[in-house]
């Protein structure tokens, strides 16, 4: 019987979306309405993402404006933006909200890496605990007489070179995220 490495694979699979995702929320030069994604607020009695209540369109390379389904929540949109601490501005008129984002500087592009470095190092720690979680599961099953000495030592490096794939495709996922941040 050899090991099924369907688990690992899925929490790896789940390690590198996650990190995509943590991603998407570092800014670049650029503004993108992913960028809010993170920003949400009370409405309605209920706790909602602001891409569930309003429209999120782009300017221009630094602006974007928020358009509510319901004028009423503009202040409440304003506000939920300010509290998020994105290091944007958002200014409010009747219709909508616009939201600019500075200009990156030198200092802030080298704290967002640092950022990046953190959220690449939480997906490895991951990744990690998921291939400890596959080796003892094998110990187990050597153990209980499932699998032969040779039969889990293949199984150890299978699972071994699963994780070393999934590092490898993390470390590309913040390599290109560090290229737009130094850009």
């Amino acid at each position: 019987m050899t090991y099924d490495t369907s688990e690992l694979k899925k929490g790896i699979i789940e390690s590198q979306e996650w990190l995509k995702q943590e991603l998407t929320g570092l800014r670049t030069g650029r503004a993108t309405p992913a960028l809010l994604d993170s920003v949400s607020l009370e409405v309605y009695g209920s706790r909602m993402k602001l891409n569930q209540i309003a429209s999120v369109l782009v300017e221009d390379a630094r602006t974007l404006y928020i358009s509510p389904y319901d004028a009423s929540q503009v202040k409440a949109i304003e506000k939920a933006i300010t509290l998020a601490d994105l290091g944007v501005s958002a200014g409010s008129d009747e219709k909508g909200i616009r939201v600019s984002f500075p200009e990156l500087t030198v200092e802030r592009r080298e704290q967002l890496i640092k950022v990046l470095k953190g959220k690449l190092e939480d997906a490895r720690i991951a990744v990690r605990g998921k291939r400890a979680d596959a080796i003892q599961t094998i110990d187990k099953k050597e153990k209980a007489g499932e699998m032969g000495e040779d039969e889990a030592r293949g199984a150890k490096d299978e699972v071994q070179k699963l994780v070393d794939e999934a590092n490898k495709a993390l470390e590309e996922i913040a390599n290109k995220k560090e290229k737009e941040l130094t850009s």
